[in-house]
């Protein structure tokens, strides 16, 4: 059911086709992130119209509310919240780790959480209310079975930036003995499970990672603990000593990565699909991309101004609004300002991967890159 193959390269970029039970996904690929089983203020219409491939969802946040078994009864993800076309579900590993704190509280709530991390699995306290729960590679197997999704994630420990080199490599090793036992949890046929590249920013680590992953065999291979904090430079070093022992011919996907800058340095260095809420959370904190780069809406130059968000733009917001409308909508936190302002961020970034696939095709992807990245402020 699943398959993998090469279009055309060019360098280390490449376009392709990934075959799954729910439709053929074109790479590079950028999933919009509907963490909660939602891409915020959009509906599953908005997605398809926008040209959506794949969306992703949250093994994490599904299984503490509304539970994966609710989701099961109805049917799984794609029939409950009426989507066609395939899902990816994280296996809820980086949340646990990124929601949970040994001191202090989390964001936004009143429940003091700790996680306590052994070589079978992570107990941890749910952010919405205290609860205490034990995840195993086996349980995040399992929730994403009944969740129902076309690509499954392995679980791994996403260890803190600032952990030490010895402490990296701990939980690397623990990441690769939990790809081991999802492997042997994972039964389904109509599933594929990628592994996940760990090993912080030591290039040993990484190389050991990347082949210990590879290994396995997998449908496809991922990269963690990037994007969380290092520079840019640091990202795309490790990118250039992890991808060389990554198979050409199995799809490899950078985890958390969504702007325009680091998908079009990704995708020269061989990956091929990306995941972020940056586009929909930048959104709906009123900034917005055009070809020049990115900008708030509530800038006291736009209030006057009654051009689109981006000239020539094709999408729903560009063509019926101006920005002195969105800038008021903004403003004044009106749903509708949110929705608009996300429809031309998700627009502009399945454009850039549109763009991006083109020009591999035609041959033309690093000239289309480097006259992109001199127009763009990043």
């Amino acid at each position: 059911m699943f398959e993998f193959k090469v279009k055309k390269e060019e360098g280390f970029s490449r376009t392709g086709i990934l075959k799954t039970p729910n439709g053929l996904i074109k790479t590079p690929v950028f999933m919009p992130v509907g963490t909660k089983a939602t891409v915020k203020t959009l509906s599953q219409k908005d997605l398809k119209t926008l040209g959506a491939q794949i969306i992703l969802a949250n093994t994490y946040h599904l299984f503490l509310r509304p539970g994966e078994k609710l989701v099961k009864k109805m049917g799984g993800l794609h029939k409950w919240i009426n989507w066609d076309g395939p899902i990816l579900t994280d296996s809820g590993g980086y949340q646990v780790f990124s929601l949970s704190q040994e001191k202090g509280f989390t964001k936004n709530t009143k429940f003091k959480t700790k996680v306590k991390i052994d070589d079978k699995g992570v107990m941890f306290n749910s952010h919405l209310d205290g609860s205490k729960h034990y995840f195993t590679p086996k349980k995040a197997i399992k929730i994403q079975e009944d969740l129902n999704a076309d690509i499954v994630m392995a679980f791994d420990e996403c260890a803190p930036a600032d952990s030490s080199k010895k402490y990296f490599k701990e939980a690397m090793e623990r990441t690769h003995k939990w790809l081991i036992d999802c492997k042997k949890s994972h039964k389904s046929s109509k599933q594929a499970l990628f592994g996940i590249v760990q090993g912080g920013l030591y290039k040993d680590l990484r190389e050991e990672s990347a082949k210990f992953v590879n290994a396995q065999g997998l449908p496809g291979n991922a990269i963690g603990g990037l994007s969380v904090g290092e520079s840019k430079g640091q990202m795309y070093d490790m990118l250039d000593v992890t991808i060389p022992h990554l198979d050409k011919n199995k799809p490899r996907y950078l985890m958390g990565v969504g702007t325009p800058e680091d998908i079009l340095e990704a995708v020269e260095r061989g990956v091929d699909m990306f995941d972020c809420v940056h586009p929909t959370r930048m959104a709906r904190h009123g900034s917005f991309w055009d070809l020049t780069g990115r900008y708030s809406i509530t800038n006291a130059k736009f209030k006057y101004d009654k051009s689109p968000l981006q000239k020539d733009c094709k999408c729903e917001t560009c063509q019926n609004y101006s920005k002195s409308y969105l800038r008021h909508l903004i403003f004044e936190k009106e749903i509708l300002g949110l929705r608009l302002m996300s429809i031309h961020n998700l627009h502009f970034l399945l454009e850039l991967m549109r763009n991006i696939r083109e020009n591999i095709d035609k041959g033309s992807f690093k000239k289309f890159k480097r006259e992109f990245l001199k127009k763009f402020k990043k």
